[in-house]
């Protein structure tokens, strides 16, 4: 077992018992959504994942400028049906709902034009081939 592996179940832990003690949220309350990525390389482009829970792919916008990349997503609430919501409180919202986005660079150009961009259950995935000059574009999901 290495030290990063010890610390990462140290940090597992840790969170698990904060977890326990933490009280749930007045509902109203709504902590920002986080748009979580996987980045990997090869000699030809990156592989990116991002998770978008609740977001629809007419929501999410993928804009590309030379080795930046920005992804948003507008997260909405379904309306809630008169008969289901008489008689029920909300106890704990922890679900977001707003924008949420995320930026990052990366170490080469990405060529735009050949970039691919897939939505499917909750997980975004990007195919962005390297280039040696900069363009800007932004993606149509498929």
């Amino acid at each position: 077992m290495n030290a990063l592996t010890r610390f990462e179940r140290f940090d597992d832990m840790f969170s698990d018992m904060f977890r326990r003690f933490m009280r749930p949220m007045p509902a109203g309350y709504e902590v920002p959504a986080e748009i979580r990525v996987d980045v990997s390389e090869n000699d030809k482009g990156y592989e990116i994942r991002a998770e978008i829970p609740g977001a629809k792919k007419d929501d999410i916008r993928v804009s590309i400028d030379g080795g930046t990349v920005s992804i948003s997503a507008e997260i909405q609430r379904e309306k809630e049906d008169e008969k289901t919501a008489k008689g029920t409180r909300s106890i704990v919202r922890e679900l977001y709902y707003g924008a949420a986005s995320r930026s990052f660079s990366l170490a080469q150009p990405v060529d735009s034009k050949q970039a691919i961009a897939k939505f499917e259950d909750g997980v975004l995935k990007l195919s962005l081939p390297k280039l040696s000059e900069s363009a800007s574009r932004t993606l149509k999901i498929q």
